[in-house]
């Protein structure tokens, strides 16, 4: 990724002074604390950071998924509190792929109809014939009339991430997407993930606790204690450079 062109152009996502608080009265606990952060179009950003440090959180409020108490986020030039949850839903939809570490596939519909659900809704006419390609292109085209339950987990991972890929979204988050794999099937989700980023030339925003894994995004982005870590992505870069 060439950083001058990422300066030119607009960023994909754009967060200011976002601040997030969950729970409620004396179980309220302050999740995100004035973030503010600019991701360029078609960039891949690794977010790390310790457990309950709110990277997952972060993620959540660029896709959409939660809304901020307060501050701004807008996604490929839309504000999303702007947006009322319909609005959202179909924002989301049209622009923001997302796999999660659990898979989230519907039982009883099998890969073919998971992955054409998203497009259907989107009202595309030929929904399962782009489902049948996403398939393919994961390397699950002889599974495609399974249902998951009769699927491994691995191939439960390709079957989302070609759900969320099969809408052509600007934008792909990714949340821990191998946390319920083995290594080496991890390792293969993990390659399918960045073929799509490379390849589509989208933007992937990444939860990863494994520092060999964001290391292969464009940038390293640290969460600690709800808020940005500035010493930890300099110490990052200086070791970038040194390397």
């Amino acid at each position: 990724m060439d950083d001058t062109s990422l300066l030119r152009s607009p960023p994909a996502i754009a967060l200011s002074g976002v601040d997030l608080s969950l729970g409620s009265e004396a179980a309220r606990v302050h999740i995100l604390k004035h973030v503010s952060l600019d991701i360029g179009a078609g960039e891949a950003i690794g977010l790390v950071g310790p457990s309950g440090s709110g990277k997952s959180t972060l993620l959540m409020v660029m896709a959409g998924l939660e809304r901020p108490d307060s501050g701004t986020v807008t996604v490929a030039g839309t504000d999303l509190g702007d947006l009322d949850e319909d609005g959202l839903a179909q924002f989301r939809g049209r622009n923001i792929g997302i796999v999660f570490q659990s898979f989230h596939l519907i039982p009883t519909m099998t890969a073919l109809e998971n992955v054409a659900v998203p497009l259907e809704l989107a009202g595309h006419q030929d929904a399962f014939e782009i489902a049948a390609r996403e398939l393919e292109a994961v390397g699950l085209a002889a599974r495609r009339d399974h249902y998951p339950a009769q699927l491994s987990g691995g191939e439960q991972q390709r079957v989302a991430l070609a759900r969320a890929l099969a809408p052509r979204p600007a934008i792909l988050v990714a949340d821990e997407p191998t946390g319920n794999l083995d290594e080496t099937t991890g390792r293969g989700i993990v390659d399918l993930l960045f073929a799509g980023h490379r390849e589509r030339g989208m933007t992937l925003v990444l939860v990863t606790h494994d520092p060999g894994l964001a290391a292969r995004c464009d940038r390293t982005v640290h969460i600690h204690s709800g808020r940005i870590d500035e010493t930890a992505a300099h110490e990052s870069a200086d070791r970038e450079v040194l390397a």
